[in-house]
């Protein structure tokens, strides 16, 4: 590439910068100049079967690399993308979408072209909805200034943002990039800060019983070592709920368990729901993670802390950082007995899974199996539905292992996400865990995984339908899906030496297929996991058994 600088070169230049080193995607006629700079870049190039794909794989590769970016052509391009940059809206997670766009010209003229919907700026107006910002890049002169905003409050707010690229201004000429500046972080008043943190220090030192519940917020700012920091020093057990789940380390002796409000485990619940002191941090009490409400917490009692604020009984002080918080809470604590610290039930050890002979494979027995053997070089994407019913009470050690869309809960997302996850951390694999109407979403990625080389393991729970909505409310016929004849399903998407398909009906065929799958680390691995009698876990029967007495 010479020493010119182009809109194009500039934006892949400041992309690099920020750590993209992969960008997914579908080409289109209105992005292909740009994609052409793309392939001549360092950054490496992953072609998606659809926009929707491409956006959950992007925001996959957020969650661990800490950015990502999707390209997309105008219309018929942006606006299938758009449920994956909602979803990443609702969770926080920072995701770029770069929109190749018809020329600026003829955006001037007003001539009708395709893709084009009612107007030029319909598309971007709806992705200002659903973006902290969103530039149309028509000048080449401003267009650097642009970009670097939008990036920079995309990193700065860990949420999606949105860049326009006309076709015509691509390659139009504009100044050379100087040093990026990150937006400063956030800002804690300092004496807002200060009277929360000594009212704070006041009640946990006076309490008998305190818990601390690390929330979402921990995970999406990166502020996990520095809550595992305050848990130490403190020494105050906690627990986490399913958005937030290994945030921090399962194995550490102060870790209770998961909190799902009435779902959570009757020692877990006891021991949050008693406390007389809960420091809650970054926790967003939203259905899924509150157990549809059936929580029992007295605000009297908490220390709330997150979105910017901290409420603390009827106390609120504005404009306080999750992380400014927590450190200066960390200086100020007086550590605690460490017998005080322990969760009322020890950390229980998993016992082997051992196959019942000839045994027809039931829900509860697939999830057991799979907890065994599970491994720290495993990420496990657990899909909306039982699976995610599930997975709660799966033993993940480190932290980062586990990806669940928990708030948004679009079905689907994980089979693109584990694209994702792949390219962010090459040295571990992913596993899908999807239930089988999950999984006809978004199928067609398996053959992306397969084109790069991603040693995925799927597991389909193929109990024919949406089982979880059959379980929320009388079933329908709509609940109804084509049997497929998933574990046939590599093989039509082509390379037989990389690829491995296995049907299991038995407790022994699945420990078998797992096993197999273990050794083969090299290779994607689908299993699908028949259960025709449409078992489910525990976790999704509470689910349905709370969701019905609550409409």
């Amino acid at each position: 590439m010479n020493d010119q600088y182009t809109v194009s070169r500039y934006l892949l230049h400041r992309l690099q910068e920020i750590g993209i080193k992969h960008l997914f995607g579908v080409p289109g006629d209105y992005n292909l100049d740009f994609l052409d700079d793309v392939m001549e870049s360092p950054i490496n190039w992953v072609g998606n079967c659809n926009e929707l794909n491409a956006g959950y794989a992007a925001d996959g590769y957020a969650r661990l690399n800490g950015i990502g970016a999707a390209v997309v052509t105008y219309g018929v391009g942006g606006f299938s993308i758009i449920n994956a940059v909602a979803g990443a809206y609702a969770e926080h997670v920072p995701v770029i979408i770069i929109n190749g766009a018809p020329p600026a010209r003829r955006r001037e003229a007003g001539v009708m072209v395709h893709h084009l919907v009612s107007n030029y700026y319909l598309q971007f107006d709806i992705f200002k909805k659903i973006t902290i910002d969103a530039a149309l890049l028509v000048d080449p002169d401003t267009a650097p200034e642009e970009i670097d905003r939008v990036l920079r409050n995309c990193i700065a707010h860990k949420l999606p943002a949105y860049l326009e690229l006309p076709a015509d201004i691509t390659h139009a000429p504009c100044h050379a990039p100087g040093e990026f500046f990150t937006a400063p972080p956030l800002i804690s008043n300092q004496d807002s800060l200060a009277e929360c943190v000594k009212e704070a220090v006041t009640l946990l030192n006076e309490s008998t019983n305190p818990m601390i519940l690390a929330g979402v917020e921990l995970l999406r700012f990166g502020i996990g070592n520095e809550a595992l920091r305050l848990i130490e020093t403190s020494e105050i057990p906690f627990a986490t709920m399913l958005s937030s789940k290994s945030v921090l380390p399962e194995l550490h002796p102060q870790f209770t368990g998961i909190y799902q409000g009435g779902w959570s485990k009757e020692t877990v619940r006891h021991q949050v729901e008693d406390s007389d002191c809960l420091l809650s941090l970054g926790a967003w009490m939203t259905d899924m993670d509150t157990g549809l409400f059936s929580i029992n917490l007295d605000n009297r009692r908490m220390i709330t802390v997150g979105g910017g604020q901290v409420r603390i009984g009827s106390h609120f002080y504005h404009q306080v950082q999750l992380r400014d918080f927590i450190q200066e809470l960390t200086l100020a604590v007086q550590p605690r007995s460490y017998l005080a610290s322990h969760p009322a039930q020890s950390y229980q050890p998993l016992q082997p899974f051992v196959p019942e002979p000839s045994c027809m494979l039931t829900a509860p027995r697939l999830y057991a199996c799979l907890n065994y053997y599970l491994d720290d070089n495993m990420i496990l994407l657990s899909e909306p539905g039982d699976a995610f019913c599930a997975t709660p009470e799966f033993h993940i050690e480190e932290a980062e292992n586990f990806i669940v869309q928990a708030y948004y809960c679009s079905i689907g997302f994980c089979t693109p996400a584990a694209l994702g996850v792949a390219m962010a951390r090459p040295e571990k694999r992913p596993v899908v865990l999807s239930g089988d109407g999950a999984f006809q979403m978004t199928a067609q990625e398996v053959s992306t995984l397969i084109k790069e080389h991603c040693p995925a393991l799927i597991i389909i729970i193929n109990n024919d339908g949406y089982l979880i909505e059959r379980r929320l409310h009388q079933d329908g016929m709509y609940n109804d899906i084509q049997m497929w004849n998933y574990s046939k399903l590599p093989e039509v998407f082509g390379d037989s030496n990389f690829v491995i398909g296995i049907r299991v009906t038995t407790e022994e065929e699945l420990e078998l297929a797992i096993k197999a799958a273990k050794r083969e680390r090299d290779k994607l691995v689908l299993i699908e996991a028949y259960l025709p009698n449409r078992t489910c876990s525990e976790g999704l029967d509470r689910l349905g058994n709370t969701f019905r007495k609550s409409k």
